[in-house]
């Protein structure tokens, strides 16, 4: 029989979640007994998603960041959404150092990072109607 598990957390859109959401993920693919390197690669690609989600997606701290973890067998995938800002070209959003919030003094490189901590990085987003990004990962491939 096939491993298969899931959870949804479902939190409040403040920079101080971003640490919740990256260690419940670690939490959650505990079982599958990670390396400590792909630990730390999942919990780098979730920190961007929702540093990205929180930071990006609105301006009220109040809307909510959703974070959805499936694993089944060795395979991870983790979808987080936002239903805030959205983006208008996401193929430039996700160019190393874009960003449009500058003043912010951020790198600009969460998509690059998301992309290289993991096998497979989806986004999917629209102007008006929100974020969502999906990563995939094969535990202990």
């Amino acid at each position: 029989m096939q491993n298969r598990n899931q959870m949804k957390l479902e939190f409040d859109a403040r920079s101080v979640n971003e640490g919740f959401a990256r260690m419940a993920v670690a939490a959650f693919i505990a079982e599958e007994n990670p390396t400590l390197d792909e630990i730390s690669d999942i919990k780098t690609a979730v920190s961007e998603a929702v540093t990205n989600a929180i930071i990006h997606g609105y301006d009220d701290p109040e809307q909510k960041v959703a974070v959805a973890c499936k694993i089944e067998g060795r395979n991870l995938e983790i979808v987080v959404e936002d239903k805030g800002k959205g983006i208008a070209d996401v193929k430039t959003a996700m160019e190393p150092f874009y960003t449009t919030k500058p003043e912010l003094e951020r790198s600009g490189m969460g998509f690059a990072f998301m992309e290289a901590f993991m096998d497979e990085v989806q986004v999917i987003s629209a102007p008006g109607e929100g974020t969502k990004v999906i990563m995939r990962k094969k535990i202990g491939a």
